[in-house]
């Protein structure tokens, strides 16, 4: 059972600990780099910030703390989701999708939905245009050395 629970400061360190696990398995498997993530994926005080700044929910399965994500609202009905990580061994079990279907339900003002992923995460491709995500923009990050992929997602009523 997949259980979506606001995130607690109690939480951060947890929370930054997967995140860390999650991101390095990423760049580690999929990437030109042997660990990395998006900015403040390992930090315990970048956790707690989003937790003040987003709406932050920790991803359980079956009792066991395996996630997170967090998003704002940009505007009326449109959201950016900033991030979502689980644990790889939680991975490829329809986990992900379930949590896309809550969040889904639980937003239920949301006409369109926003995020980003690197160039390079083909697998993160695949998965967000499989639940409707189109890609709209490309933007090389010389800094970084790679390209980071925007990507949206219109909700209709009939979904």
């Amino acid at each position: 059972m997949i259980k979506l629970r606001i995130a607690t400061t109690n939480e951060a360190a947890d929370l930054t600990a997967i995140s860390k696990i999650t991101f390095d398995d990423d760049s580690k498997r999929f990437s030109p780099f042997k660990t990395g993530g998006p900015p403040g994926y390992d930090s315990v005080e970048f956790q707690k910030d989003m937790m003040d700044r987003c709406d932050y929910f920790c991803i359980y399965f079956e009792n066991t703390l395996i996630g997170g994500l967090f998003y704002y609202k940009k505007e009326e009905a449109s959201y950016h989701l900033v991030r979502i990580f689980i644990l790889p061994e939680y991975q490829n079990r329809g986990i992900g999708r379930e949590v896309f279907r809550m969040l889904d339900e639980m937003v239920a003002d949301a006409r369109k939905w926003e995020l980003d992923t690197p160039g390079w995460a083909i697998r993160n491709h695949h998965f967000y245009e499989s639940l409707g995500y189109k890609k709209v923009k490309e933007e090389y990050l010389e800094n970084d050395g790679f390209s980071l992929y925007f990507y949206e997602r219109c909700v209709t009523d009939q979904e």
